[in-house]
């Protein structure tokens, strides 16, 4: 059996069910204790769990990554919540230089067993501190698993394996598809991380996205049915680690491959991809991977910039009918 749970349920219910399952998951960071979470995704948990194990903290978050760091070093396993990944940037110091290299610097005898998690890329007119994307600034880090979905069932899935994960995982989500509804199922739940899955099935061309890009690929590949054009649409789920397999295979039946990556084009998960496909699937490429990505500046306020900075279902069939060599 299953329901139908917006995304902002599927996460809670995934914390909760953890934190009932194992006294040592806690949650911290920004407004998620008394006002329910500034996007009101721990609703209710500060009411079940007591202000020691949901905790409000201050607007500090170097300090508190930092706190959290130290209690999974201790035995622990916090989930630490920023209120938006931007904010994150001031605590990399200890994300990057502390949860990511515990393990190796302690030669085995630490874990961080630590969800650094929270929204990510652009919510409307938020400008440009408030609309970044950073998938690939984590997932060059090695050390650190990195999660960007937006489907309930799989964020739900993931997320509890994040808090059972024994090494530090960043989990992306997204500000403005909190209330995004899909089916999760009912009991025990979890997502193996590091495994993309196929949400459409096509024999043309692959197009491969992750977090809010692939409702916008989703689009792109109905309307593409319509002009005779069989799109498959793959959902990466997880960064790092990265399944390239999926893709490859995937490349290997439709001979195309666009990447639909929110982030900037330079250094991203787009140029990975296209590197690594190039890599194992050379032969079967029937035209160059293109990469449909946001424009290489920084994010304007203007609507008229948004529009034209973000990704959208027509720049993807445009991407698309260039790699099927057809006409516009």
């Amino acid at each position: 059996m299953a329901r139908e749970l917006q995304l902002r349920e599927a996460l809670r219910e995934a914390m909760s069910e953890e934190m009932r399952r194992d006294d040592s998951v806690f949650l911290m960071g920004e407004e998620v204790a008394e006002y329910n979470g500034a996007y009101k995704v721990s609703k209710g948990m500060l009411e079940e769990f007591g202000a020691r194990r949901v905790i409000d903290t201050p607007i500090a978050e170097l300090g508190f990554a930092g706190i959290g760091v130290g209690a999974a070093m201790n035995g622990l396993r916090p989930i630490v919540e920023f209120m938006t990944w931007n904010f994150a940037v001031l605590a990399f110091d200890q994300i990057i230089n502390n949860a990511a290299k515990t393990l190796s610097q302690s030669a085995g005898d630490f874990m961080c067993p630590i969800v650094f998690r929270g929204p990510s890329g652009a919510a409307g007119q938020l400008a440009q501190q408030h609309s970044q994307t950073f998938e690939s600034w984590l997932g060059n880090c090695p050390g650190l698993k990195v999660i960007s979905c937006i489907d309930p069932a799989d964020a739900k899935g993931l997320m509890k394996s994040a808090i059972r994960d024994n090494d530090p995982v960043c989990v992306m989500e997204s500000e403005v598809l909190y209330g995004y509804k899909g089916m999760v199922p009912d009991g025990e739940y979890l997502v193996p991380i590091g495994v993309a899955v196929v949400r459409k099935p096509g024999t043309d061309v692959t197009i491969v996205s992750f977090n809010k890009m692939v409702l916008e690929a989703m689009k792109a590949a109905e309307e593409l049915e319509g002009m005779g054009i069989s799109a498959e649409v793959i959902d990466l789920r997880t960064i790092r680690p990265l399944d390239i397999t999926t893709v490859v295979e995937s490349v290997k039946k439709t001979n195309r491959l666009i990447v639909v990556d929110e982030s900037w084009p330079m250094f991203g998960v787009s140029a990975e991809i296209a590197y690594e496909v190039q890599k194992y699937a050379f032969d079967h490429l029937d035209a160059p991977v293109i990469r449909v990505n946001s424009a290489d500046t920084s994010l304007g306020y203007a609507p008229t910039l948004v529009e034209e900075y973000l990704p959208n279902p027509s720049k993807i069939i445009k991407a698309v009918k260039e790699v099927m060599y057809v006409n516009a």
